[in-house]
């Protein structure tokens, strides 16, 4: 039977200000990427974060962004590839420490907002990203947009890398997300967004918005947390990849099928 992991960006809550539905999501998804406190997040969100998902058998990782809490991490910072290696790392041993604290185990590593996307297309940033990931832990499986330099980049590192696709969010020509700022670029109603996941799947392919197919390997799918109906999204996928008989495992389980 056809497997594949299903992950939500959570813990992004900061303080007293609250961020998704983590409590309803961790009830959904398989794997977990988890902010460590530089584009959202904290200690006590992130320790509460990896207990909930070690009580509901989801598997976590780092999320690590740019140092942006106004911006969300969605905000193109100036930093130079050997900072962001730095920062990277440096937040990849936040998200062990405390997920350690809360009794979980660190599985992977997924790139936030515009650093993930900034490294979808600068080579030279997404071997940052998967130079810190090794440095840190050599284990930890890297979570990539499929198709593109990041997945590259682990691959060149000898690292495990499953390669994602968005369930919520629309793709151009070249496989690359659609800046936000675009219209169209964020997708809502459910039962869409559930079919558009089980064709991509089907076919082995990104979908662009123009219809064209950019084949790739699938490994997982991604459902953003801070989505106004981010849990009626991910509940839709969830129910159409198991109608479809297609079976959902974590990236924790399914690490030794990941593209090496």
């Amino acid at each position: 039977m056809p497997s594949i992991d299903l992950n939500c960006d959570c813990g992004e809550s900061f303080g007293a200000y609250v961020m998704g539905d983590d409590a309803a999501m961790l009830e959904i998804v398989t794997s977990a990427n988890v902010a460590c406190g530089f584009h959202g997040g904290d200690p006590e969100i992130m320790a509460a974060t990896f207990r909930r998902a070690r009580e509901k058998g989801v598997a976590v990782g780092a999320h690590p962004g740019f140092p942006d809490l106004w911006g969300f991490g969605r905000r193109r910072l100036p930093f130079s590839a050997a900072e962001i290696e730095r920062l990277v790392a440096y937040q990849i041993g936040a998200a062990q420490a405390l997920a350690a604290y809360a009794g979980h185990r660190l599985t992977h590593v997924k790139p936030h907002g515009a650093l993930s996307n900034i490294a979808t297309e600068e080579s030279e940033v997404a071997r940052a990203l998967a130079r810190a990931t090794k440095a840190v832990d050599p284990r930890l499986v890297f979570l990539a947009v499929a198709g593109t330099k990041l997945e590259m980049a682990g691959k060149a590192e000898g690292l495990a890398v499953a390669r994602e696709i968005y369930a919520d969010r629309a793709y151009g020509d070249d496989a690359l997300l659609l800046p936000r700022s675009q219209r169209g670029a964020v997708l809502h109603e459910p039962e869409k967004i559930a079919a558009r996941v089980l064709a991509m799947l089907e076919e082995g392919a990104v979908i662009a918005v123009s219809g064209k197919r950019v084949p790739t390997g699938i490994d997982s799918v991604c459902v953003h947390g801070d989505t106004p109906n981010a849990v009626a999204i991910a509940a839709a996928v969830r129910q159409g990849v198991i109608g479809a008989g297609i079976a959902l495992q974590s990236l924790a389980s399914a690490q030794g099928g990941c593209a090496a």
